[in-house]
């Protein structure tokens, strides 16, 4: 496992305990860090991650809704609307990696918390967002993804 999936995996892991415990984001970062050391390049990209996901929850939960099929927010398990955050925070609102890797990261990510079903789930959620009209995204606060 490389270092960038770690760190998503890491902002994954305190986006999913800051919904069961909401707070500020710093300090269930600090402690997963303290569990599982990672290095500074990789704790930047993780703080960078989960910071975005939280800054723009609003946005980037409007734009998971609006491209979402047959389940609202609250519908979704909680680390699927983890994971989705994640990667819709790095699809439209950080995009320096490309999309196609971003959304395997997130699956792989999703099969490997919440089992197969969750991945399948992820990737058309993800899907949509990655194919969704600019004036859709816009709507919702966010950028369309650059291809």
């Amino acid at each position: 496992m490389g270092a960038r999936h770690r760190a998503r995996e890491l902002a994954v892991q305190v986006v999913f305990q800051l919904e069961l415990q909401p707070g500020n984001w710093r300090e269930p970062l600090q402690y997963h860090l303290e569990q599982d050391p990672q290095s500074p390049s990789s704790r930047r990209f993780a703080e960078e991650l989960v910071e975005g996901a939280v800054t723009h929850q609003l946005e980037i939960d409007a734009t998971i809704a609006g491209c979402s099929t047959h389940w609202a927010m609250d519908q979704m398990g909680a680390l699927e609307r983890a994971v989705l955050r994640i990667a819709t925070e790095e699809l439209c609102w950080r995009q320096r990696d490309p999309v196609a890797v971003v959304i395997d990261e997130a699956v792989q990510l999703a099969k490997q918390m919440a089992g197969d079903e969750a991945g399948k789930f992820v990737n058309g959620v993800l899907g949509n967002i990655a194919r969704a009209s600019r004036q859709t995204l816009e709507q919702a606060g966010a950028r369309s993804p650059s291809r």
